[in-house]
């Protein structure tokens, strides 16, 4: 991956956080944890990867998520120097689950 790309990676995280939690008017959004950001190499799909704090609810804001990509993007398009903002694709992060899986196996194996 280009040092761009890892950049930009980390700036749109940062960003999209800051809009998140200040600007978006929708309240389920606005306590999501942006945990990584995957932009392709040609630049067209920034996949987000997002958390929630209650797991009931992940549905309800990667909804909310969705209606306010519009937004996001044309906010992004405002403080990056870029011609095309790429595509926002907002995904549950399931690492967290994974790794408290794997923790569990381990622990049941150790016992």
């Amino acid at each position: 991956m280009s040092l761009k790309v890892e950049r930009l990676n980390k700036s749109f995280m940062r960003e999209i956080s800051m809009i998140l939690a200040s600007e978006v008017k929708d309240e389920k959004v606005k306590d999501v944890t942006i945990t990584d950001v995957k932009i392709t190499s040609d630049l067209s799909i920034a996949k987000v990867y997002v958390r929630v704090l209650n797991d009931e609810e992940k549905d309800d804001v990667l909804k909310g998520l969705d209606r306010a990509k519009g937004f996001i993007r044309s906010k992004l398009f405002e403080r990056h120097d870029m011609k095309h903002i790429p595509e926002l694709k907002f995904v549950y992060d399931e690492s967290v689950d994974y790794g408290n899986k794997i923790e569990k196996i381990i622990d049941s194996l150790n016992d």
